[in-house]
């Protein structure tokens, strides 16, 4: 009897269906800078996925392959939103390379990208730059400009300009699994890539294997309590550079938090202008435009982009907001921040925006009771979605029960965000790095990496408290 059972056993796993096969084409991928192993191909997919068989649109994809025998695949999810995961795989190849000991790793430019040419390019690079409503007349007004510039993107192509959301991305990353042949996924998803990687487990929750997300972006929150993690992550990241200032006087000078608060008001009475430009700065300005400094100082101990804020600051009480002008157009091409339309394409379809005025007017009362300092900043990137002309197609939903343990990660900045996620799927885990930063893992961090290693190829998850430091390889 056990001869018989053995051997019908081998029957069925002989006629079972194996894995299907990859479909795709694979060469070289375009650009003299691509490393020499990386591959790329492209997929067919729906340009809009409620018509799955009406126009398609050609997404680009590569892949680092497996060094040793492959076991399976890691897709890697890119920020932005619109930041190409082929960048990522070429950019930041070396930082793979334990994991491709044994998988794949693969990645694609996502359909809301700047690069495929169906909409126009100042659609990705200019938008309106942002003050923020002091009345509902002034809300409404601001919705029309929104409205007005997002409307004259969306005339180039309706339907392309509709798909511009997480769940567009996330089903074109399930055609690209399935062109490969593979049942189930390994995702890495970095920054906003979070709301993407989100979305694919509640689209997709029996095809992942494994989740890791680190420093990612939180669609699961409701507009209250974004705003309030963001205030509290400001007021804390402005509080390490005000102690790093009382250790650089010879930068910051003495009490820099009580002349910041007094520069921000007076600029908010009498914006401050700029030597030799037509622009000038309110205190909302410098409260957008220093965050990004503040968030991210740079590496420790010269901590370049503190050193550059408190530069900026000093040049503004001077009666010169330059500073400020110089190193934000470093990284926008304008004087001041504006609201992409490229990027609020897809946070808007996601959901991260304003009900109406009164939860607008929620928000800034909340910022000026919880961040003294930095009030201002928690509204702006949401007021770029006041007048939107289209609704909301990926809401944010409760992620389904049954999905295997996530593992989280993320820095000073943006642990919080990722905590609150990977918490709601029982089993999980989360590795806190004691420092500044965002993108462990392509930023080449040697224990998140390890940590994050060991989950997608064995599922080992770190125990309970787990946390990286600066410099370090063990957790």
């Amino acid at each position: 009897m056990k001869l018989i059972a053995i051997t019908a056993m081998i029957g069925a796993l002989a006629t079972a269906p194996s894995p299907a096969a990859d479909t795709l084409r694979w060469g070289p991928c375009e650009g003299a800078e691509r490393p020499k192993d990386l591959q790329c191909s492209t997929v067919q997919v729906p340009v809009d996925w409620t018509k799955p068989d009406g126009r398609k649109i050609t997404i680009k994809l590569a892949r680092l392959p497996a060094t040793g025998r492959s076991e399976g695949m890691v897709f890697n999810v890119p920020g932005g939103p619109g930041v190409s995961g082929i960048d990522d795989l070429a950019y930041d190849r070396d930082d793979f390379a334990k994991l491709r000991e044994r998988f794949d790793v693969v990645s694609l430019e996502p359909r809301n990208a700047a690069t495929y040419g169906l909409l126009p390019l100042e659609c990705f690079t200019t938008g309106p730059w942002i003050t923020p409503p002091r009345t509902r007349s002034e809300y409404a007004q601001l919705g029309a400009t929104i409205r007005k510039g997002a409307q004259k993107c969306r005339n180039a192509d309706p339907a392309f300009f509709d798909g511009f959301n997480s769940a567009s991305v996330a089903r074109d990353i399930d055609a690209i699994r399935a062109a490969l042949g593979e049942r189930r996924l390994n995702i890495l998803a970095t920054s906003y890539g979070g709301v993407t990687g989100v979305t694919y487990a509640r689209l997709f929750p029996q095809r992942i294997r494994t989740m890791y997300l680190d420093g990612v972006t939180n669609q699961l929150r409701d507009t209250m309590a974004d705003a309030r993690a963001r205030y509290h992550q400001a007021e804390e990241q402005f509080g390490r550079f005000l102690e790093w200032c009382e250790s650089a006087r010879d930068v910051c000078g003495d009490g820099m938090g009580a002349r910041w608060r007094k520069l921000v008001a007076a600029a908010d009475r009498t914006p401050i202008p700029i030597d030799g430009d037509a622009a000038t700065y309110t205190g909302f300005d410098l409260q957008t435009a220093a965050m990004p400094n503040v968030r991210t100082p740079g590496p420790a101990p010269e901590y370049p982009r503190w050193r550059q804020l408190a530069q900026a600051i000093k040049q503004a009480e001077a009666g010169d907001a330059g500073g400020f002008a110089k190193y934000i157009k470093a990284g926008t091409g304008s004087p001041k921040l504006m609201s992409l339309v490229g990027m609020n394409m897809t946070h808007c379809a996601d959901g991260l925006r304003y009900r109406d005025y009164g939860e607008y007017q929620a928000v800034r009362a909340l910022g000026e009771k919880l961040s003294p300092n930095f009030a201002g900043a928690g509204v702006w990137h949401r007021l770029g979605c006041v007048g939107w002309p289209i609704p909301v197609t990926n809401p944010a939903g409760p992620l389904p029960a049954g999905l295997p343990p996530f593992l989280g990660a993320g820095t000073w900045e943006d642990h919080a965000n990722t905590a609150d996620i990977v918490r709601r799927v029982p089993g999980s885990a989360t590795v806190r790095y004691e420092g500044h930063g965002h993108g462990l893992y392509l930023s080449g961090d040697a224990c998140t990496i390890a940590h994050a290693n060991a989950y997608l190829t064995d599922l080992r998850l770190p125990p309970p408290g787990t946390t990286c430091r600066p410099a370090t390889a063990t957790g």
